[in-house]
């Protein structure tokens, strides 16, 4: 009996160790991951500092998240981030399709940046469709059933985003404005799993639906307003031109208001 339970003991401490390696090795795996594949879908610089992972919660930590501009926009990133949770469920990892039970992004900081026709979340956006279509097209011509690992998304939270309004006419002002949180639910799950540019691009849409709003234009609106005296001699400073190109900036995030200070 005592041998029994010596052997059971030493089964237990193997199991727990092939799980913790198992776990520790999570870690490695997602920054390789995001820092190989984000760039080849979103075509962009897409950056993940260090990932954490917890042994006993199996949950991930992503430090120092950042997503790039396209080509010819010159604000230095569109979304940085500070922290991001992600719980995967570490078995799905052996399936085709990956499931992750939860990603939480805390205090994402957006820059907003028009660009002519465009603005850099609407090219990021293309950018992904491109992506997704080739993918689409290439399972196609080899006739696989799947044209790599899927992802499901049960829970995406994105909370306390601040937005900043891209402009080189004022320099040293900031026009910022708090988003409302986005909440999105069973990402994939309807199509039994989808791929990570499609996954991708259904969280960016969202994230652009929020920031084209009337409730986050109208927001920076009021910061507009509430400049000070110097932005507002660094604006009349600008020039009439420069003035109405700021206008026209605002007027791309759906602002129906008239006036760059008026109601």
């Amino acid at each position: 009996m005592k041998k029994l339970a010596i052997t059971i003991g030493v089964l237990i401490v193997v199991v727990i160790v092939l799980l913790v390696i198992g776990v520790s090795k999570l870690g490695p795996i997602i920054k390789t991951a995001v820092n190989t594949y984000g760039p080849r879908i979103t075509k962009t610089d897409v950056i993940v500092g260090d990932v954490g992972i917890s042994i006993f919660s199996g949950e991930a930590k992503l430090k120092n998240f950042s997503l790039g501009n396209p080509n010819g926009f010159k604000s230095p990133y569109a979304v940085r981030v500070g922290t991001i949770y992600v719980d995967v469920d570490e078995g799905s990892l052996i399936g085709d399709t990956i499931i992750i039970d939860k990603i939480e992004v805390f205090s994402p900081e957006i820059i907003y940046e028009k660009s002519l026709k465009t603005d850099n979340f609407q090219a990021i956006l293309k950018n992904l469709q491109s992506t997704a279509n080739a993918e689409e097209t290439s399972q196609k011509q080899t006739g696989q059933d799947s044209p790599g690992k899927k992802v499901i998304i049960r829970d995406f939270l994105i909370k306390d985003g601040n937005i900043s309004l891209a402009t080189t006419v004022l320099k040293a002002q900031n026009i910022s404005a708090k988003i409302p949180d986005i909440h999105l639910k069973d990402l994939g799950k309807e199509a039994g799993g989808t791929s990570p540019a499609g996954v991708f691009e259904k969280v960016l849409a969202a994230v652009r639906k929020v920031v084209v709003s009337p409730e986050v234009s109208n927001a920076l609106k009021e910061s507009l307003k509430d400049l000070g005296a110097d932005g507002k001699k660094q604006l009349e400073a600008a020039g009439e031109d420069a003035q109405k190109q700021l206008g026209t900036d605002l007027d791309a995030l759906k602002d129906q208001t008239k006036g760059l200070f008026g109601n």
